[in-house]
């Protein structure tokens, strides 16, 4: 009988501490630009899978939510993920954390437009080479890197970079050029063959002559 009464008290502890851990978890939320395809989808979480201990790993390609748990002892830091989602390729939006205590974190993510005057804004369109989602963010991010721009958006259908920036602080061959640097063409610039080389396969567009 006692040991009956042993086995059970044993079995409950385990039962207890089982569901303990489970709920030591915090929850990721991000919204990332970029995902066209399920090998964005795959090369997103084979990054994120170098954290160790991550759980229930969710991706929605058309809307680019993207959220997992993540247990809350290694505190995962709002920083941590946004560098993780830009190492894999892609551009983060927003990031949000509900940690297993009840706080929530969020930023706004580096993706957030340089607020500056409309009127002091120059609209051009540029012709960028690029096939997929992975092509957008790697434009996008290279575009938003140079100081001045406030918005870009690129069209995979139409391969148009449409970009406000201010004229005073950087100009369309200044913006080209960084695309170019990031491995895809432009009418003005040319990628190197080393940095188109590297890039991934479905990212491997059709060459513009110069």
């Amino acid at each position: 009988m006692k040991k009956s009464i042993i086995i059970t008290v044993i079995v409950a502890l385990i039962s207890t501490m089982g569901m303990n851990a489970q709920k030591q978890m915090d929850q990721f939320e991000i919204q990332v630009d970029g995902l066209g395809c399920p090998f964005c989808a795959y090369g997103l979480e084979k990054k994120f899978k170098e954290f160790k201990g991550i759980k229930e790993v969710k991706i929605d390609i058309e809307t680019g939510d993207f959220s997992f748990a993540y247990p809350s002892e290694k505190s995962l830091s709002l920083n941590d993920v946004v560098t993780q989602v830009e190492k894999a390729g892609y551009t983060p939006i927003t990031t949000k954390i509900t940690r297993a205590n009840g706080k929530v974190e969020s930023s706004g993510g580096k993706a957030e437009s340089t607020k500056m005057d409309i009127a002091q804004l120059t609209n051009k369109s540029v012709f960028v080479a690029g096939n997929c989602g992975m092509c957008e963010a790697r434009i996008l991010k290279a575009a938003k890197s140079i100081s001045g721009v406030s918005n870009a958006s690129w069209n995979q259908d139409t391969k148009m970079l449409e970009v406000g920036f201010d004229a005073s602080q950087t100009s369309v061959s200044a913006i080209e050029k960084a695309i170019a640097t990031a491995g895809h063409d432009t009418k003005g610039h040319k990628a190197a063959k080393d940095t188109y080389n590297d890039l991934p396969g479905c990212c491997k567009y059709e060459r513009l002559e110069q």
